[in-house]
């Protein structure tokens, strides 16, 4: 079992930087703050818009920099090997079905569901949004990460005042690596939580900071400390 976590925490830390084509899909919060992040470390990013020459889109596209454009989700998603959703936890998994051909490709997940009870979208029990994700693209490869933490800390690790762990959660061990691999690039800690079907769990964490952070409650940030390695 040893020999096992040792190796998988090899996968999640060496892995060297290697240049990727990230579709980011969304132009919100969080896809300003990823999208910039990761062209810094020298991934080429499409975003991917419903109005790409909106003015907001190419003010966008601008900021993130050298070899960053605009296109349609659909021409976005098609070329690239890593995409990111970057969209409401609600329209995920319709948007993930007007995608195209996903297969092999990694899907990050970073939504949550609406924290209020919403008549279009009812998320069934003890499921979550990747899951739903998962399924509408079978052949791809879901890793829930980025959910857990505001679009600030993504866009600047060291406003957080303190180390930010980022959950990953999938059921392919190579794209939780890939995707540790960026995590860990722009200053974030990536932790491995298990399967998929973890998910759920992970998604409850986002849950909950962020009724905390809309509250008179005090707010705060996740990070959770390896425990020492001991043989068992």
């Amino acid at each position: 079992m040893r020999a096992i976590i040792l190796a998988l925490t090899f996968l999640l830390t060496a892995i060297p930087a290697m240049a990727e084509t990230i579709a980011v899909i969304g132009t919100g919060n969080v896809g300003a703050a990823l999208g910039p992040r990761l062209a810094a470390e020298g991934h080429e990013i499409t975003y991917g818009s419903l109005k790409p020459q909106q003015q907001a889109v190419l003010d966008l596209v601008s900021r993130t920099g050298k070899n960053a454009s605009a296109k349609s989700p659909a021409d976005a998603a098609g070329r690239a090997n890593i995409i990111i959703l970057a969209v409401p936890g609600k329209l995920a998994e319709q948007i993930v079905l007007g995608l195209g051909d996903l297969d092999g490709k990694i899907i990050i997940d970073p939504t949550n569901a609406p924290l209020n009870p919403d008549p279009a979208f009812k998320l069934p029990p003890n499921t979550s949004i990747a899951e739903l994700i998962q399924q509408a693209a079978p052949g791809s490869r879901v890793v829930k990460a980025f959910n857990t933490l505001p679009a600030q800390h993504m866009a600047d690790p060291s406003s957080a005042s303190g180390p930010v762990s980022i959950p990953l959660a999938s059921d392919n061990d190579e794209a939780k690596a890939v995707v540790a691999e960026l995590a860990g690039s722009i200053g974030l800690e990536p932790i491995d939580v298990g399967p998929l079907e973890h998910a759920l769990w992970v998604e409850g964490m986002a849950n909950l900071l962020i009724r905390n952070m809309f509250s008179s409650r005090q707010t705060f940030g996740f990070y959770l400390r390896p425990a020492p390695s001991a043989a068992k």
